[in-house]
């Protein structure tokens, strides 16, 4: 199923602008002095509106030790599958990795059913990444991996968790507006149940962004396009749940459904409901946003 209610989120004990990203993440921009404050107030608000709406979310605190400013974001070391498969993901910033912390999984398995996990950290030896669903968008009921190229995503870790997931790859190469390589494919594009979300403009090879669309056409989805300005806000960094009542809801930031037009809304709307929260401070400092707060849990409750 390409949804689930459950929801793994790390409170931040120590968030802040970490310098080890900061040079192949251009969304990251200059520290603010109280960055941890503010995010928790941040964190604590979209937890709030998560729950209010019927999702389920485990939230577990992060340690002061070690040092993991980024911790936040916990979609990019671990990833969770309805077969009861733990994936555990290799990082290019060497204070990122320090986020694989046992004791997220320990506390996570006392509520959910984990049978296997699958850990590709060792490719970090070789200097190869994979940063988990940020360097992936997963079309879990098609088993499409859709991923663009760049320091965090490599072709070789990508092309060996397909083939122990039983995934299609899809791989391209994505720029911003610049010209940067985008760090994750996630900023960019949202795979939904009935729709993907994507800046096709991102992607510069015309037969590459040819080959994107038609692997959208082939799944049976809508392609709603969204440019590269709004990809800047965010308007890619969108996750679809459900809720306990088993209706569907697109998760997203303040700022990318302000940058959405109104025939963009119209169209997400025709297909779930939109929650969205102010997350500024995370954006600003860390360089991610809602979806990459969030790890869906697609495990069997205990």
């Amino acid at each position: 199923m390409q949804t689930t209610s459950h929801l793994l989120m790390i409170r931040p004990v120590n968030f802040g602008f970490n310098t080890e990203t900061a040079g192949n993440n251009a969304f990251q921009a200059a520290a603010t002095s109280n960055a941890q404050q503010e995010a928790l107030r941040e964190f604590e608000g979209f937890v709030a509106l998560l729950r209010e709406n019927g999702v389920d979310v485990t939230v577990i605190n992060d340690s002061p030790e070690p040092y993991t400013p980024d911790s936040i974001f916990p979609n990019n070391w671990v990833s969770f599958h309805e077969e009861g498969t733990v994936c555990l993901y290799p990082m290019y910033a060497p204070n990122r990795r320090l986020e694989r912390k046992p004791a997220v999984l320990e506390q996570l398995s006392r509520e959910f059913d984990i049978r296997e996990t699958l850990d590709f950290s060792g490719y970090e030896q070789q200097g190869l990444y994979l940063e988990g669903t940020g360097s992936m968008v997963l079309d879990r009921d098609e088993k499409i991996a859709y991923a663009c190229l760049s320091p965090r995503t490599d072709r070789a870790v990508l092309i060996d968790f397909c083939e122990k997931m039983d995934y299609t790859p899809e791989v391209f190469t994505a720029v911003d507006g610049k010209g940067q390589a985008i760090y994750h494919t996630n900023v960019m594009m949202c795979v939904a149940d009935r729709y993907v979300v994507a800046c096709v403009d991102a992607i510069p090879d015309p037969s590459e962004q040819r080959c994107f669309v038609a692997t959208i056409s082939h799944s049976r989805k809508e392609l709603i396009r969204i440019s590269l300005d709004q990809m800047n806000q965010f308007a890619g960094n969108m996750l679809q749940v459900h809720n306990d009542k088993g209706e569907k809801l697109l998760v997203m930031s303040s700022q990318a459904y302000a940058s959405l037009d109104p025939a963009q809304i119209s169209r997400l709307t025709a297909f779930n409901r939109i929650l969205h929260a102010p997350l500024t401070i995370i954006e600003t400092n860390g360089g991610g946003s809602a979806r990459c707060m969030m790890a869906e849990v697609h495990l069997a409750k205990r």
